[in-house]
């Protein structure tokens, strides 16, 4: 049985077009998502591979881009080589008067181990939470 997605909504104070560059410009991840995320398109069909590792284990990022609406929104397939399971995370973005708020939604298609403490719903929402309420509020801020 697939869990119910982990949402999160933040209101920013920029435009919607900063903010959408933030999440899909290669040079600008960098700066406040994964730092060794060695490309980046918001094209259907984009491929990349990374790793994190963390407390002595490591979790190779596998993304897929499956869909795009410019300015608005993009989903990517998220799975983790040599790990069951697999999710869509979609970043979706509305105007609100000057600023916009971004929308993540995290579902899994398929479950994933929770028996590793990376794959809990905790740590996931811990994660969307960390990311996006902390980093990039800091890097769209600065």
């Amino acid at each position: 049985m697939v869990d119910q997605p982990v949402v999160l909504s933040q209101y920013f104070k920029h435009p919607s077009q900063k903010v959408w560059y933030a999440i899909t410009d290669h040079e600008k991840m960098i700066q406040w998502f994964f730092d060794n995320i060695p490309s980046f398109s918001a094209e259907p069909g984009f491929k990349t591979r990374f790793i994190v590792e963390n407390e002595g284990r490591v979790f190779p990022h596998l993304w897929e881009i499956i869909e795009v609406i410019d300015g608005e929104k993009i989903t990517i397939d998220w799975k983790y080589e040599g790990y069951k399971g697999s999710s869509n995370v979609t970043f979706s973005i509305k105007k609100k008067g000057y600023g916009c708020i971004l929308k993540v939604e995290h579902l899994n298609t398929s479950p994933y181990d929770t028996s590793i403490p990376e794959f809990t719903r905790e740590s996931c929402q811990g994660g969307w939470d960390y990311f996006i309420k902390e980093r990039l509020v800091k890097y769209l801020n600065k």
